[in-house]
């Protein structure tokens, strides 16, 4: 039995891939701090097909000691795609900014990913048909007001991302691996990034995506030869790319 594992399911993009993966009779380990919100993941999965293995794994990935026991703990299922959601932004001037968020942001949003990403890697780089997508953002590749330390966190999962997928191919290894950057999606992000009980899209923002639209643009993007998934900022077009940050292979570094 293979299986698609995603992190940062309890709700939003991660949730929505979930349940896209599923409905290609994929088997899913679904990862979130919100247990509850899980299981209820896995009664709408069976809704969908109720002989999928839907496997519910609570973790914090802003504690360094749950990521490598959460991979350890994965050990014993064969797994084919590996989908990095976990995030959350921040919405403050860096001089107004909670220091204890943005490291906490830091270990989630960049080493939870390197350390996930790396492990995999580790293990299914010369796996054929393994695949791993990281979800950065439109903003990994340029930066607004007030969300200075969040873009640059996404500027860390692109360079990586693009880095580690280019890489891979100077190897000729086998394994795939993607990048989604999202724009504005209808998700938890604003109320978390701004620390407010509610927050409506269709009355503040002028243009975003659902998050059952930008599950489907990760299949789009998991079907495809292509590196990067981006919507773009201006058009909120979807846009299969080449990968975008120039990259020195081995041999023409040697």
């Amino acid at each position: 039995m293979k299986y698609t594992v995603i992190t940062g399911a309890s709700s939003g993009i991660g949730y929505e891939s979930a349940l896209a993966f599923a409905s290609r009779n994929q088997n899913v380990i679904v990862i979130a701090r919100r247990e509850d919100q899980l299981h209820k993941l896995k009664q709408e999965i069976h809704n969908i097909n109720p002989d999928l293995d839907v496997v519910i794994k609570p973790a914090d990935l802003s504690e360094s000691e749950h990521v490598h026991a959460l991979y350890e703990s994965l050990k014993e299922y064969d797994i084919e795609t590996w989908v990095n959601n976990a995030g959350f932004g921040n919405s403050a001037p860096i001089t107004e900014q909670n220091v204890h968020k943005i490291e906490k942001m830091l270990r989630v949003n960049i080493e939870a990913l390197t350390t996930l990403s790396t492990l995999y890697a580790h293990d299914y780089a010369e796996k054929e048909g393994a695949t791993l997508i990281n979800v950065g953002s439109d903003v990994g590749y340029r930066l607004v007001a007030n969300g200075v330390s969040y873009a640059a966190t996404k500027f860390y999962v692109t360079a990586f991302t693009e880095g580690l997928a280019q890489e891979l191919q100077d190897q000729g290894a086998p394994m795939k691996v993607k990048l989604l950057a999202p724009a504005m999606t209808e998700t938890e992000f604003v109320k978390t990034a701004r620390e407010i009980d509610e927050f409506s899209y269709r009355d503040n923002v002028q243009k975003y995506h659902t998050a059952k639209e930008m599950a489907e643009f990760m299949l789009e993007l998991y079907d495809s030869e292509k590196v990067v998934g981006k919507v773009n900022s201006e058009s909120y077009e979807f846009e299969l790319l080449d990968p975008i940050y120039p990259y020195t292979s081995r041999r023409k570094a040697d």
